[in-house]
């Protein structure tokens, strides 16, 4: 489409849009006003329908009352024929007594043990037996008249020894609508219960009432669809039915339709009424019930009683009026559209010839022929435009030649960086955020031995089952932003076989700083860790070497010992059972000191298990016992309560304990005391052992190289015992510090992290010394 046409649309567009808005608040205020003006006229009707339900109410009224006053003087007269004991009364002499005080029916009602209130004698014989208990308020009046006091219930008419129910439904005769009176003075023992049909009552509603009025006001509106009177206080609920002779009878003081019909029901119509009441002003909905649509407005009236008068609508014969209002200024408003068009189109024309030119000159632009210029024949906003895309040509055919300058440039970068990473030694792989490898270099390949055509794509599962948390917990800091470098694990290759690598795990983000990768660098370290491994064999059989002169001169004292009783077992040929004893454990003390030299020095696999700590430290204590005693130092070991069980390998601590309790005994030729402090960190999440000598301390300027391979502060040292020793503690992610100060001392501090189950339940026993 030319912009000819996209200018004519255009225009026609808004002309029409300004149309059909005019249109549209037209129809809603020309509607607005037909409602308006409904609701005002069914107000009206509403304040007719009250007026007459307020005459009606007020003659209905005083005829009850009328009716009520006469049934109480027929009751006083009845008593005076009747005897004041009820097993002196006959229902015939109530048939009596009925026709002589002019009343259609007499019955007599008593009270039993039970509390029950029942009719004990009657002229009509289908109301014999019958039982109040379950009449609600009428039973509260019978018991207040049998109490002898005044009737307080707001329903009915009550008097002095006297109350009279609203007009019901008869028990005896669901069909019969009655009126009942009772009177009880005490000077009986039954309650005197004259009463009349009502039905004459209730047809004056029907032909002079409410009602009929009702049926005018229909029949004069034929828009009036319906008119009801609700009460708020019964409508919407479950409506009260009792059953009379097996039939359902609706209580007619308990209603919640009034008068009038209520033919046209909503479920919606409760919460209506309710608000109308409780707020005072006039609900208006609309509605659709079956084929019709009906406008509903409910006009609370609180005179003679609080009512809600609904009336039912014609929605439809204020659509027929609005509809008709509305088709004719659509067809006016066509004609004005159509003029529009025609108008926009011969304007667009005439507007768009400076436009073409500035197009022609666009598509030389385009084809890369930027020399050409255009003509300027004016100074307005087109001429502006037409003197920048001149200006525009003469940059672009400068930008360009350095557009292909930085492509080159990218080139180069690209090839640069390609070549960097697939010539690196170290593994590098991209994986998405849900595991999927997105890509790999030439050393992953080598390391791992997938190949890039297998493994795109696919999720790499070579974490061994032991190492899975800590992976999970290096994706959780990854995914929040962190990093985690050298970190040093076991991965699987290909093949299934295990190797060591150090990890530098870090993430990918997008140019809004959203995590989209996560990229890994494996370095393979396992050639690294066989060396460290030979270190600490090295180091440990050279302690076992140290070891051997004390643990000679501690064999060498039970040795003499047995000697001495072997010889005098030759000269005697007995011995005592004590010495017996001695000799045994002199022999026990043997084996124990071998037995642990031996484990000492044994090359064993690295297993982590849980073990006590305590006891690591209590058995290097006794094994270099006999070297502190001949250079005169004593090993003190102090712990803070029970120590948890960490998880560890025990030989790699015991060599590290080892080392450290030589180093401080060295460190004082002289003799002193070597301290030994377990405990655990305030957090409870660290073992902390300090190892403190009293020797000449260490120079603040060596402390740093302390752990270098070949540094040592000894004249014959060569400083791996500490550096495997580090190397051991750090395996356990655990730290090791030093601290010294010349001529108090050093003091070596290594921190172990505690297991969850370790910190809840401590097991070692107290390793005091």
């Amino acid at each position: 489409m030319t912009i000819k046409a996209k200018l004519s649309v255009f225009i026609f567009a808004l002309v029409a849009v300004i149309l059909i808005l005019n249109i549209s608040i037209y129809y809603v205020s020309t509607k607005s006003d037909l409602e308006t003006r409904t609701v005002h006229q069914l107000r009206g009707i509403a304040e007719q329908v009250g007026a007459t339900v307020q005459a009606t109410e007020q003659a209905s009224n005083y005829m009850e009352s009328t009716v009520g006053l006469m049934l109480r003087n027929a009751a006083i007269a009845a008593k005076d024929r009747l005897d004041s004991r009820i097993d002196h009364v006959t229902n015939e002499q109530l048939v009596e007594v009925a026709r002589e005080v002019g009343v259609d029916q007499i019955s007599l009602w008593v009270r039993k043990s039970n509390g029950d209130i029942v009719i004990a004698k009657s002229s009509d014989p289908k109301e014999l037996g019958q039982s109040a208990k379950t009449w609600d308020y009428w039973f509260t009046a019978f018991t207040q008249l049998f109490e002898k006091q005044n009737v307080t219930i707001s329903e009915g008419q009550a008097l002095e020894h006297y109350w009279s129910g609203p007009f019901n439904f008869a028990t005896s005769d669901p069909s019969d609508v009655n009126k009942w009176g009772y009177y009880y003075d005490g000077t009986t023992d039954y309650i005197i219960d004259p009463f009349i049909d009502a039905s004459v009552f209730m047809d004056f509603q029907k032909t002079a009432g409410t009602e009929a009025v009702i049926d005018k006001i229909v029949k004069d509106n034929p828009a009036v669809l319906d008119i009801s009177g609700f009460d708020p206080q019964f409508f919407g609920r479950e409506r009260f039915i009792q059953y009379k002779q097996g039939k359902p009878v609706f209580n007619l003081d308990v209603r919640d339709v009034v008068f009038g019909s209520y033919r046209f029901s909503d479920p919606s119509d409760a919460e209506n009424i309710l608000r109308a009441s409780e707020t005072g002003k006039i609900v208006t909905v609309q509605r659709k019930i079956g084929d019709a649509h009906i406008l509903k407005s409910f006009i609370p009236v609180s005179e003679p009683s609080p009512y809600v008068i609904g009336f039912s609508f014609d929605g439809d014969s204020l659509r027929r009026q609005v509809n008709h209002q509305l088709t004719v200024h659509i067809m006016i408003s066509s004609i004005l559209a159509a003029v529009a068009l025609f108008a926009s189109y011969w304007l667009a024309g005439l507007m768009l010839r400076p436009v073409n030119r500035i197009l022609s000159k666009v598509n030389e632009v385009a084809e890369g022929r930027f020399d050409s210029k255009i003509k300027v024949y004016s100074k307005d906003e087109l001429g502006l435009l037409s003197t920048r895309i001149n200006a525009m040509g003469d940059s672009l055919q400068h930008y360009m030649s350095r557009l292909r300058e930085s492509a080159e440039e990218l080139r180069h970068t690209k090839q640069y960086l390609e070549s960097f990473v697939n010539h690196t030694s170290d593994a590098i792989h991209v994986s998405e955020l849900d595991g999927r490898v997105m890509q790999v270099n030439h050393a992953f390949e080598a390391m791992y031995g997938w190949n890039e055509e297998e493994i795109i794509g696919v999720e790499l599962n070579n974490v061994p089952d032991e190492h899975a948390a800590e992976y999970s917990g290096i994706l959780e800091t990854v995914l929040q932003g962190g990093s985690v470098a050298d970190l040093e694990t076991v991965r699987y290759a290909k093949n299934g076989k295990p190797f060591d690598v150090s990890l530098t795990v870090s993430s990918i983000r997008d140019e809004r700083g959203a995590i989209v990768a996560v990229a890994t660098i494996s370095r393979n370290i396992t050639v690294r860790k066989q060396t460290e491994e030979l270190l600490r064999r090295s180091e440990k059989l050279s302690a076992v070497g140290q070891l051997a002169a004390g643990v000679a001169h501690e064999i060498r004292n039970p040795l003499t010992t047995l000697r001495g009783f072997v010889q005098l077992q030759q000269k005697q040929e007995q011995l005592a059972p004590a010495y017996l004893q001695i000799m045994l454990t002199e022999l026990d003390r043997i084996n124990y000191i071998v037995s642990e030299l031996l484990v000492f020095a044994k090359p064993q696999a690295e297993r982590f298990r849980m073990a006590p700590v305590a006891d690591i430290i209590r058995d290097i204590a006794l094994l270099l016992d006999s070297e502190a005693r001949m250079n005169n130092v004593s090993i003190d070991i102090r712990c803070e309560g029970s120590l948890p069980d960490i998880r560890c390998e025990s030989n790699q601590l015991k060599q590290v304990f080892l080392n450290l309790l030589k180093n401080g005994m060295e460190a004082m030729p002289s003799g002193g005391r070597m301290r030994v402090d377990a405990g655990v960190s305030p957090d409870g999440n660290e073992l902390v052992l300090r190892f403190i000598d009293e020797g000449e301390g260490i120079p603040e300027e060596h402390l740093s190289r302390l752990g270098e391979p070949f540094y040592s502060t000894k004249e014959n040292g060569n400083g791996l015992g500490l550096m495997v020793s580090q190397q051991i503690i750090a395996n356990h992610k655990g730290e090791m510090r030093f601290e010294s100060e010349l001529g108090r001392g050093t003091c070596v501090e290594i921190r172990l992290p505690i297991p969850a189950s370790g910190s809840a339940e401590p097991k070692s026993e107290s390793c005091s010394a």
